[in-house]
């Protein structure tokens, strides 16, 4: 596991093994009351879930679906 550290408005992009084009950025949208909010940025064929509905998903047999963007 990677573990960072990221300030509000700071983003973290993870990208395919060619560095052109990045796959997935995750931003720091806001940090407070326990709690941060985060947002996601995908080409729309990427899937995204909370991990909860990605186990019911697998759990179902079910493939993952693109969510439609971000």
């Amino acid at each position: 596991m990677l573990i960072l550290s990221r300030k509000n408005d700071e983003s973290v992009v993870v990208g395919k093994s060619d560095g052109l084009e990045p796959t997935l950025t995750v931003t720091v949208l806001e940090i407070g009351n326990g709690h941060v909010k985060l947002g996601f940025e995908a080409n729309e064929n990427v899937p995204i879930h909370r991990s909860e509905v990605w186990e019911r998903l697998q759990a179902l047999g079910s493939p993952c679906r693109p969510t439609g963007g971000a």
